[in-house]
């Protein structure tokens, strides 16, 4: 009988230590493709300059009439908030889903216009809208989708948290109530 609480002890004891793995509750664990794309000074950027870093996403473009602006003023406050606790190596990433619009240039400038602190945040384009589009939803599992008539791209308000092995750990709201201290408390549990 002491064998069988033994045994029985053992087995609860696996259970929990792999269940403690993750250390954030409702990991996705996505995978991310590789990428190597354009960004807001015209350089290549991609997985490679990620490689070891966590990092944030989101989906917008600069000529956004409603939702675009205050999510990037959102990611503004997590950068600024990133900052306030210290944390190193967190990169802020924002692809654009109008990149026959966005040129990098105009990523500058939209930049710009938020005091973004350029120094781990980059704004990419330098792909078709298909590919955006492609991208988007085989990675992110969101939607990008650009009408064919008017200017105003369809996409996602999330923000997305990607760990050091380019894996899509978990996503946010970036529009309304953004949950900056859960997503802080995320990126420490993954440093």
């Amino acid at each position: 009988m002491k064998k069988v609480y033994l045994f029985l002890l053992i087995g609860v004891s696996i259970l929990l230590a792999s269940g403690c793995g993750n250390k954030i509750e409702g990991a996705k664990n996505y995978p991310i493709e590789e990428f190597k794309f354009t960004s807001h000074e015209g350089k290549q950027f991609g997985t490679k300059d990620l490689e070891g870093k966590i990092w944030i996403a989101d989906f917008v473009f600069t000529n956004c009439a409603d939702v675009c602006p205050p999510m990037t003023a959102n990611m503004l406050k997590l950068q600024d908030k990133v900052k306030e606790e210290g944390l190193k190596d967190v990169e802020f990433v924002s692809f654009s889903v109008d990149p026959e619009v966005d040129d990098p240039e105009t990523l500058a400038a939209y930049g710009k216009q938020f005091n973004v602190d350029f120094a781990n945040w980059t704004f990419l384009t330098g792909y078709s809208q298909e590919d955006i589009e492609t991208f988007a939803k085989e990675n992110f599992k969101t939607i990008v989708k650009k009408p064919q008539e008017g200017d105003q791209v369809i996409h996602g308000t999330d923000f997305y948290l990607v760990d050091q092995d380019s894996k899509m750990v978990k996503y946010y709201t970036g529009l309304k109530e953004v949950p900056f201290d859960e997503i802080i408390k995320d990126i420490k549990a993954l440093q």
